[in-house]
């Protein structure tokens, strides 16, 4: 058996892992590169096989960067199944028409303002292209085997994170190998704990947050704290968010809080047609969240809910103090942009981050205390106010991943820590081998093993 990690090695994004056996290609996750340009570059490279000789995909979520790369994976010929959950698949199909709406629309404006590099600018991919991945899904159930192949079979459990993850168990070869996905917290507001393995020969586990442990402050408190202070100063709160479940718990903290009179009577914004399009996957898939249908529709009726761009214009260039959450979450597209534009430059603007910010993303640059942010190939000087609430993150700390591994009645043969920046990755393996003794691993991007 060989397994060869084309992504998600060394960086959070383009999650990608091949494994071959017997003749059988199978790919769990199929994800796009984001960040600095040296990794999204490798989205325009081609895969070291033919897209066409894979047989499977397996998703262990929607996120882009475990699904984004399908597009291109079929243009190039792939031509089996993809297997998720119901929520997956729902997710997915909204955030591959939304990157591929995005990539269109930032080539025309690309060529339009002949800032490219490039003689024409082109998408990664188009919506075409994004919808010719549908018709290969395939749901399945969790905690039920599904047969891929005479010897080969894969379990689904939930991972947390976001509606619908799952890690993956495969079985094969006498052998089982575990890949986490992104595994969510313990005491996450919306999400179920993760299902933690028992078994497991070869674990493939996330280390996006492995050398660092979420704050014990409450996020409902620093909201409210932050909120507050930024209407006194008469400014807009912008929360750069993800469309998919990080938007639902805000909004969620949100609606607590002002119930409980916390914050003050504002405008609260949800622009990001594909969060409120996340909403009705919500509503569909009550056993994937803690959420009751009291609470979401009273939830939802505080919120003002953008879906035309015209509406985002009026609301950009309205001066009353609001709260606005608008993706994306990494500041790398979407309407947020159009909000950064206008109120970036602004003292008394509140930018509040509340997820993972990757490597060479402007999210990541704000943090790092950026005194300008290029968008559209224009500088905006930062003026605004840069904050951030730990505790919001999706995904569970060097704590949480170190917990997860606790219930193995098995010592598993290697552990190999992925989709991780190579200083988390390595600092939770050495956190993994002290505590347990398990023989741990971080990969290189490109690297193949045999097992």
């Amino acid at each position: 058996m060989k397994i060869k990690f084309i992504g998600g090695a060394g960086t959070v994004t383009g999650s990608k892992t091949l494994i071959e056996s017997n003749g059988i290609r199978i790919l769990i996750d199929c994800g796009q590169f984001q960040g600095i340009k040296p990794l999204r570059e490798l989205n325009w490279e081609p895969l070291p096989v033919l897209p066409s000789t894979i047989d499977f995909v397996l998703l262990t979520h929607g996120h882009l960067d475990h699904c984004g790369w399908l597009p291109r994976l079929v243009d190039q010929g792939f031509k089996g199944k993809i297997y998720c959950t119901s929520p997956t698949k729902d997710v997915a199909k909204l955030i591959l028409l939304d990157s591929a709406k995005i990539q269109e629309e930032e080539a025309k404006k690309a060529n339009e303002g002949k800032f490219s590099k490039h003689e024409i600018a082109q998408p990664l991919y188009t919506v075409v292209q994004a919808e010719k991945v549908f018709p290969l899904f395939r749901v399945i159930k969790t905690n039920e085997a599904i047969p891929l192949d005479a010897e080969i079979s894969a379990v689904y459990t939930n991972a947390g994170h976001i509606i619908g993850a799952c890690t993956i168990e495969l079985q094969l070869e006498n052998k089982i190998l575990v890949f986490s996905g992104d595994i969510g917290r313990d005491n996450d507001a919306l999400m179920y704990p993760p299902t933690k393995p028992k078994r497991g020969d070869y674990i493939f586990l996330e280390s996006t947050y492995g050398n660092r442990l979420h704050p014990n402050t409450d996020p409902k408190d620093e909201l409210e704290m932050y909120i507050n202070n930024a209407v006194q100063k008469g400014g807009t709160i912008i929360i750069p968010s993800f469309a998919v479940e990080r938007a639902q718990s805000v909004m969620y903290l949100l609606w607590k809080l002002k119930t409980e009179g916390r914050i003050p009577n504002i405008p609260y914004i949800i622009d990001t047609p594909m969060g409120i399009s996340v909403l009705d996957i919500f509503s569909n898939n009550r056993k994937w969240h803690k959420l009751p249908e009291h609470d979401y529709v009273e939830m939802c009726n505080m919120f003002t809910m953008i879906a035309e761009y015209q509406e985002t214009i009026e609301t950009i260039f309205n001066k009353q103090s609001k709260v606005v959450i608008a993706a994306s979450g990494m500041v790398t597209g979407g309407r947020v942009l159009s909000y950064l534009e206008r109120y970036i430059g602004l003292p008394e603007t509140t930018v509040i981050i509340i997820g993972y910010q990757a490597e060479g993303t402007r999210g990541r640059k704000l943090l790092e205390g950026a005194k300008e942010i290029k968008i559209h190939g224009k500088y905006y000087p930062v003026l605004a106010t840069i904050l951030e609430i730990e505790g919001l993150s999706a995904h569970g700390d060097q704590k949480d991943l170190l917990n997860w591994l606790s219930v193995l009645e098995n010592k598993p043969k290697k552990v190999f820590l992925v989709h991780g920046e190579n200083a988390p990755a390595d600092e939770l393996r050495i956190k993994i081998q002290e505590k347990y003794g398990f023989d741990c691993k971080v990969p290189l991007m490109g690297q193949e093993l045999e097992l």
